[in-house]
């Protein structure tokens, strides 16, 4: 169990960041756009290990 699903918050300042990322996040259908990406991205069989999927969609 991690601090977020206690409720529990280091930070109580709202700053403008964490605001336009939790909008993003209510906003974005990121379940939908994984699903569609998945078939084409690359497996990365041999070398460094990959990122995944959801985590390269949200960087970029």
């Amino acid at each position: 169990m991690s601090q977020a699903e206690l409720g529990l918050s280091l930070s109580t300042k709202r700053t403008h960041r964490r605001t336009f990322l939790d909008q993003t996040e209510r906003e974005v259908p990121w379940s939908d756009l994984i699903l569609l990406i998945e078939p084409h991205y690359p497996k990365g069989r041999t070398g460094r290990p990959r990122n995944g999927i959801a985590i390269m969609l949200r960087v970029h």
